[in-house]
């Protein structure tokens, strides 16, 4: 999996984030990776709060290995990304610029600001019920659903869905390696909205990858999440390898 150092303004183009969505809201950026998305919201007063599994493992140098890790790749993300649309990036160096300098800003401000970064990962989130107003999650859910099966999609669902008080927005809809629409898609919608979590597919001006212009909105402000069931364990495959520090070709 790539760890992403995307920015406040690429969020609020992936999840048509609003003035009104933010102002006086508590927002959590689930999984956050090296994003600039809560340092910028900081700075302008906005109650922000990321969790990701990689703060408990890489925290102090996450930032500097998605920089190398970037660059690293440029010529696999050059094949990867040919044919893509251009309507924020103009190019795979422009990414590794806009990329680099969100990492730095990522970087200095888990420094400076420790406790807006939680270690933790989906399916269980280290938070209580309601914890947030307002959820965002990108390029995890649905983006490796061919290598995170539909258990796991239903339980972090439901586990994001147990933490908003209002809403959980994701984005993208399609998987990542084959740019299709996530074929279990409607059927977790059916399941969630029987237990009280009504959704709508939004389209959105913002497309990375052909045909992910769209997000999914969970409403969440009349679901009350029943007590944490035991669960069996989840499989989850969700590494991360930093090939930049292994050596392996970037086109491996």
């Amino acid at each position: 999996m790539l760890v992403s150092a995307r920015s406040f303004e690429e969020y609020r183009a992936m999840f048509a984030l609003t003035d009104r969505d933010l102002a006086g809201r508590r927002v959590l950026d689930c999984p956050g990776g090296a994003a600039s998305f809560v340092a910028e919201a900081g700075r302008r007063g906005i109650d922000a709060v990321a969790v990701d599994r990689q703060y408990a493992h890489h925290r102090g140098e996450l930032g500097l290995l998605v920089e190398r890790e970037t660059a690293f790749k440029r010529e696999l993300l050059v094949q990867e990304t040919a044919g893509y649309p251009s309507s924020w990036y103009a190019d795979v160096d422009d990414l590794i610029r806009q990329w680099t300098a969100n990492a730095r800003d990522f970087r200095a401000d888990i420094a400076a600001r420790p406790d807006r970064y939680v270690a933790g990962s989906l399916p269980e989130l280290p938070f209580a019920d309601d914890s947030f107003d307002l959820v965002l999650s990108s390029h995890l859910i649905f983006s490796y659903g061919n290598r995170l099966d539909e258990e796991f999609h239903r339980a972090a669902l439901l586990d994001l869905a147990r933490v908003a008080r209002r809403e959980v927005r994701l984005f993208p809809l399609v998987v990542y390696d084959t740019g299709v629409r996530y074929p279990g898609l409607e059927r977790l919608r059916e399941e969630l909205a029987g237990l009280g979590i009504p959704s709508r597919v939004q389209r959105v001006a913002y497309e990375f990858q052909p045909g992910d212009d769209e997000m999914l909105v969970l409403s969440c402000a009349d679901h009350r999440a029943p007590a944490r069931p035991v669960r069996r364990a989840v499989a989850v495959d969700d590494r991360v390898r930093w090939r930049h520090r292994e050596g392996v070709p970037s086109g491996s």
